[in-house]
């Protein structure tokens, strides 16, 4: 069964840092875009970016540019948000999604991702 897990998610300072994890199983992620997304508390989800299937594209939105960036080990199944110099306002829970094929440097609409994760949540507090 083709399933998405997310990991890494925690408690950390304002300023500090996380890495999320967005495994599959069931199936390769190499040729798969993989989006990030996030929902905080009694907000609609909204997306934080997505990653190419090789990876040479990544693209973020709004409030976490220059701050969270995406990466990937096709090689280990797995795609990377690093989320540096966090702020209390990216509390909430992080989900990561896969749909097949290359969008280029733009990320798919939301409905287009076939597989989504169980998300894990994200708090920063002091």
């Amino acid at each position: 069964q083709a399933q998405l897990v997310e990991s890494g998610g925690g408690l950390v300072q304002p300023g500090g840092s996380l890495r999320l994890s967005c495994s599959a199983s069931g199936f390769t992620l190499d040729r798969y875009v993989i989006g990030w997304f996030r929902q905080a508390p009694g907000k609609e989800r909204e997306d934080v970016g997505c990653i190419s299937a090789d990876g040479s594209s990544t693209r973020v939105d709004g409030s976490v540019t220059g701050r969270f960036t995406m990466f990937r080990d096709n090689a280990k199944n797995t795609v990377y948000l690093q989320m540096d110099s966090l702020k209390p306002e990216d509390t909430g829970v992080y989900s990561c999604a896969a749909v097949l094929g290359d969008y280029g440097p733009w990320c798919p609409e939301t409905y287009k991702y076939a597989y989504w994760g169980q998300g894990t949540q994200v708090t920063v507090s002091s």
